[in-house]
């Protein structure tokens, strides 16, 4: 029996994200200069890449 087409997961169809990881907010942040290097809570907000 085959597959139903709306079950599958693959590559084609991807959701962009509208939030970052932590990691890639404290790397945006590190790279910006707006905190400090040994800072890592209380971390400003940030938009999301797009």
């Amino acid at each position: 029996m085959s597959q139903h087409p709306s079950l599958r997961v693959g590559g084609k169809i991807r959701k962009k994200r509208n939030v970052m990881k932590r990691f890639e907010r404290i790397d945006l942040l590190r790279a910006e200069k707006r905190i400090a290097e040994d800072k890592v809570l209380g971390l400003p907000k940030t938009k999301p890449i797009n």
